[in-house]
């Protein structure tokens, strides 16, 4: 009989200790605060920002919005010309991580896939990563409307074309119907290549030659610092 009242105390106990909800967890950690981000809106002109330094600011308006602690934002973008400026030189050195805190590429090379090994593993931006500032994936391939292609004006690997075709809409500062801009898509999709920094160019530079091209005239950005 006095074991089975020790019994029956036991069993109660641990029934009330089931019961007992375990201490709050520690609330994980916020992620660190974003250092890259596909613009969810664009400057509304097509390819027009007001050359490189509308564009910076452009980024720079919308990182602030998240309140970013960082204050050198860079659209990625590539000019032509004389004193031609390349968009991987631009950026800063990385590591960069969306608003959910994924790491989007470790550094300049990896985010490039510079080196062989790079360039079979890929940079981690695709579709589930290339997040806007709000957190938002912006519309891809397959979605209504589709607005996969993001301005950057470079070469795959980063760099300025060479002179001859316009390739950056006159430096981002012309908003008409003609000249063409080269386009990456985010969601590593089509444009025979899927590269999400050099796909194609643009059916023209205003923004309903954009948006018929497959775009909203969105951008890259980076914190440089």
């Amino acid at each position: 009989m006095k074991n089975a009242c020790i019994a029956a105390a036991l069993l109660a106990a641990g029934a009330a200790q089931a019961q007992t909800p375990p201490a709050a967890a520690a609330s994980a950690p916020p992620p660190p605060p974003a250092t890259f981000f596909v613009t969810s809106v664009g400057a509304g002109q097509g390819a027009n920002y007001g050359g490189l330094a509308g564009a910076d600011a452009h980024c720079q308006k919308l990182a602030d919005s998240i309140g970013t602690p960082y204050k050198s934002w860079r659209a990625y973008l590539s000019t032509q010309g004389p004193n031609a400026v390349n968009a991987r030189d631009r950026i800063g050195k990385g590591p960069w991580t969306n608003v959910r805190g994924q790491v989007i590429a470790r550094d300049v090379a990896h985010l490039h896939g510079d080196t062989l090994e790079q360039a079979q593993l890929g940079s981690n931006l695709t579709r589930n990563t290339a997040l806007t500032e709000k957190g938002e994936r912006p519309k891809a391939a397959g979605d209504t409307p589709n607005e996969h292609d993001i301005i950057t004006g470079s070469t795959p690997d980063g760099r300025a074309f060479p002179d001859g075709a316009d390739k950056t809409c006159r430096n981002y500062t012309s908003g008409a119907e003609d000249g063409s801009v080269q386009l990456g898509h985010f969601d590593r999709t089509g444009g025979g290549n899927a590269s999400w920094n050099a796909a194609h160019g643009s059916r023209g530079c205003s923004q309903p030659k954009l948006v018929s091209t497959g775009g909203a005239g969105l951008l890259y950005c980076f914190a440089a610092n």
